[in-house]
């Protein structure tokens, strides 16, 4: 007879989407402690350690995917619990820096409910797996071992202080207030470079009734984007339709054009950005929750890929990388990295020398691609501070925004750009062959002149009509 070795065990430090997902796919290989500061709610319910939840939260079909591999059926739970899911882009209005898409048959998707809602629905599953176990109100104060190898945490819980957790992976999941630097500092790990991209954003939402029968009709997510080529402060709008009958309701400005918590100046500021059509939709609506506002949203990324990491050791999501929300490729970004991980563990093990560092270089592809997309449009904000574009960046700006020119008119550019924008392919997807056709032939003749709403819907909401289709999707509402 021959006695079976342990299984690994691997501490996941952070409770939010990506250490769930990480939790998720280390426990097919490992035994799993996760570690949050928080307690853990049962159901879909704020958070400290999670204060941008509070905002308008996109889960792109890219992420839905990827988060569908990880957890099969996740979709069908989302809704379940209430969650919309959202053709695209035929359930949204939106107005890009070139202008109005119009609303077509679906090409990709998105997952519309509040964060707490998606949060819990991935939680409920994820620590209900075998082997997978929480530290709850307990936080991560050091790494141990050594440069060369990191063999567990030390940890402060309520019974507790200093208690030492071993472990043959650590995974810091802990998001943008990570110590991740410091610890690695701590154990001789140097020279690990920053990067950072700030625009000055602010962000404001509020959650407001929906018109009754809102819910009901398929009423679209609307969407007034900025224009990051006019030398003017970037100010957005959004209304996302989320569970309950809820909307939501975002606000975004950079330096010189920002929102702030005045209830009274809300609905004023969704007017005045470059098309008042939320602000129109949000007039009159009974508001359900204060303003809540949040700073400190600058594009910020470690490359723990370039440096040499000690073994048993890698770092995912916002550890590594903070996006700009309004692109919605935080949760995506952590995901289709998890999914690089997973490949790697059924060719090696937990354990296995170099997987740390084999980790991290598999999640950065996927990071890079976000990181790009992301601070090449908020760099051109006035006031705008940190990493320059890189050599060429003219061209591709002047190449992509000719491509969301014809993406308002051409079909076959439309779904170009939703497969880029939803992460459901890369970049280089706007390079292909059949592509470049149409970009070169791109026009803005035949882009709707005003927010693509059905007359139905304009009465619904209780809209005067204004110059638009009158049945963009070519279907009755």
């Amino acid at each position: 007879m021959t006695q079976s070795s342990p299984a690994p065990h691997v501490v996941v430090i952070g409770g939010s989407m990506a250490g769930l997902l990480a939790a998720a796919v280390l426990a097919e290989h490992a035994t799993v402690t996760l570690i949050d500061a928080d307690t853990l709610p049962e159901g879909p319910a704020p958070r400290r350690g999670l204060p941008q939840a509070r905002h308008v939260h996109v889960m792109w079909s890219g992420g839905a995917r990827a988060i569908e591999r990880i957890l099969p059926g996740i979709t069908e739970g989302w809704t379940a619990a209430g969650a919309l899911r959202r053709s695209l882009p035929a359930d949204l209005v939106t107005m890009t820096a070139q202008g109005w898409i119009p609303r077509r048959p679906e090409m990709q998707f998105s997952i519309s409910c509040s964060r707490d809602l998606l949060d819990s629905v991935v939680r409920a599953r994820v620590t209900a797996l075998p082997g997978v176990r929480t530290l709850q109100n307990s936080r991560v104060g050091a790494l141990l071992g050594s440069a060369a190898r990191v063999t567990g945490v030390l940890v402060d819980t309520p019974e507790e202080r200093g208690r030492s957790v071993p472990a043959d992976l650590v995974v810091d999941a802990s998001g943008r207030g990570s110590h991740a630097v410091q610890w690695l500092r701590a154990l001789g790990v140097n020279g690990l470079r920053r990067a950072e991209v700030d625009s000055g954003l602010v962000y404001a939402t509020r959650v407001f009734e929906a018109p009754a029968g809102a819910h009901a009709a398929g009423f679209p997510i609307v969407n007034v984007q900025s224009d990051p080529r006019v030398p003017v402060p970037g100010r957005t709008a959004t209304i996302v339709p989320i569970e309950n009958g809820q909307w939501q309701a975002t606000l975004s400005g950079t330096r010189g054009g920002r929102p702030t918590g005045d209830p009274d100046a809300f609905v004023p500021f969704a007017r005045s950005v470059r098309d008042p059509i939320v602000g129109e939709l949000l007039e009159g609506r009974r508001p359900l929750t204060d303003v809540a506002v949040t700073r400190g949203n600058a594009n910020r990324r470690i490359f723990f890929e370039k440096a040499v990491l000690p073994d048993g050791f890698f770092a995912v999501g916002d550890s590594v990388a903070t996006f700009n929300p309004l692109y919605g490729q935080g949760m995506t970004v952590a995901a289709q990295g998890l999914l690089a991980v997973r490949d790697l563990l059924r060719d090696t093990g937990v354990a296995a020398p170099g997987f740390g560092r084999a980790a991290q270089r598999a999640i950065a592809p996927r990071v890079a691609t976000a990181w790009d997309l992301a601070t090449s449009q908020d760099i051109l904000y006035p006031g705008a501070t940190g990493m320059r574009p890189r050599t060429g960046a003219g061209l591709l700006n002047a190449y992509v925004g000719r491509l969301m020119t014809g993406a308002t008119t051409r079909r076959e550019l439309t779904d170009a750009f939703f497969r880029v924008i939803t992460m459901s392919s890369g970049p280089a997807h706007w390079l292909r062959p059949s592509v470049v056709w149409h970009v070169l032939r791109a026009s803005e003749r035949g882009a709707p002149a005003g927010p693509p709403l059905t007359l139905g819907e304009r009465a619904l909401a209780g809209l005067a009509r204004r110059p638009g289709p009158a049945d963009p999707v070519g279907r009755a509402r």
